[in-house]
């Protein structure tokens, strides 16, 4: 049913999970579209490092919280880099 538009449920995903962890992650104020581009990658990093764990990622609540993990660490090192 929704084969074709999963690059819309990656941008809506990420854009939540962007929010969420900017919400997270103080001193880091990045807009709704640097929310977005954190929650993409870090889905990506979170799935990678939940896979690493043997920890599994199914379902969107699985998706999901993967997503956010990976965008506080996007975010908290884009602090750490827009610091100095």
């Amino acid at each position: 049913m929704f084969e074709g538009l999963n690059w819309l449920w990656t941008i809506v995903v990420g854009g939540v999970a962007g929010w969420l962890a900017d919400l997270v992650v103080p001193g880091v104020k990045v807009g709704i579209l640097g929310a977005i581009i954190a929650g993409i990658i870090g889905g990506f990093l979170g799935g990678w490092i939940f896979g690493l764990l043997g920890l599994s990622t199914t379902g969107l609540v699985g998706v999901l919280l993967a997503a956010v993990v990976g965008a506080i660490i996007v975010l908290i090192i884009y602090r750490a880099v827009a610091k100095k």
